[in-house]
């Protein structure tokens, strides 16, 4: 989120971080200066400050907020992935400042950064097995996802209204990349929130509350979704490695549960 806030008498700006840039850095304590609006848009934001700067009768920046951090995010593309130079839990930040940005793989890919394509970045983006400061995707998926006009043409005629809607799972990341969680929280304290939800499932399971198990439930996958990423793990891999484990298995109902052969 981008806050443009008002110094009265001194100036009119954009941060992301208010207590940071405006009381740290600048020392005004909060009763000090107004949050004039906010947006997660940073074109509308970056326009809007110009605007006020003028008709507040401020010294117009000569550079709008979009364009400052742009040479910060120097991607390095390969034939199989493109590289970004932050860690995978700051990325969205710094891909919001640099909305426009443009490059091209070495199989002749030409990918641009949009605020549509952030999400999918964000949920999709693994951290460098030779550097944790750095992250990537792979070329060919990001490709498929926005820029194969065949594949873009066929989801256009076969869309439906389910189909828009984003991955779960890439939801949960993005509202707990938002809020925080990965990063200033961690994994241990996921896994005691996991008990805490299990703790519920059992007293709703007990007392046979349909909603509170499927609200339980439905809070123990968020969990383990946030713990798995925070571990360098998407949890549909985490699911596709367990099923593939027990796919083949056999076994035999014993005291209300599956018992693989062999364990008898």
């Amino acid at each position: 989120m981008y806050y443009l806030y008002h110094i009265p008498g001194k100036k009119i700006g954009v941060t992301r971080n208010l207590n940071s840039r405006v009381t740290q850095q600048q020392g005004y304590a909060a009763d000090e200066y107004e949050v004039l609006l906010t947006s997660d848009d940073i074109d509308f934001i970056s326009d809007k400050e110009i605007e006020l700067q003028q008709s507040y009768g401020y010294k117009k920046d000569r550079t709008l907020y979009k364009n400052l951090f742009k040479s910060n995010m120097n991607i390095n593309p390969t034939e199989q992935t493109s590289t970004f130079p932050v860690p995978a839990n700051k990325l969205k930040g710094h891909l919001m400042d640099n909305i426009g940005l443009e490059w091209t793989t070495p199989q002749g890919y030409k990918f641009l950064i949009k605020k549509e394509y952030i999400p999918w970045i964000e949920a999709n983006a693994k951290t460098s097995m030779y550097n944790d400061n750095r992250s990537y995707i792979y070329n060919k998926a990001f490709y498929e996802a926005f820029f194969n006009p065949k594949h873009n043409q066929a989801k256009l005629k076969y869309d439906t209204s389910v189909d828009k809607v984003p991955n779960r799972f890439d939801l949960i990341r993005s509202w707990a990349n938002e809020r925080g969680i990965y990063d200033k929280g961690n994994s241990h304290t996921q896994y005691v929130k996991l008990m805490e939800e299990a703790g519920e499932l059992a007293a709703a399971l007990l007392n046979n509350d349909k909603p509170e198990i499927i609200d339980a439930i439905g809070d123990m996958v968020v969990v383990l979704t946030n713990l798995a990423k925070l571990e360098g793990f998407d949890i549909e891999n985490c699911v596709d490695s367990a099923y593939n484990e027990i796919a083949n298995r056999t076994g035999v109902m014993h005291n209300g549960t599956f018992v693989k052969t062999g364990s008898l």
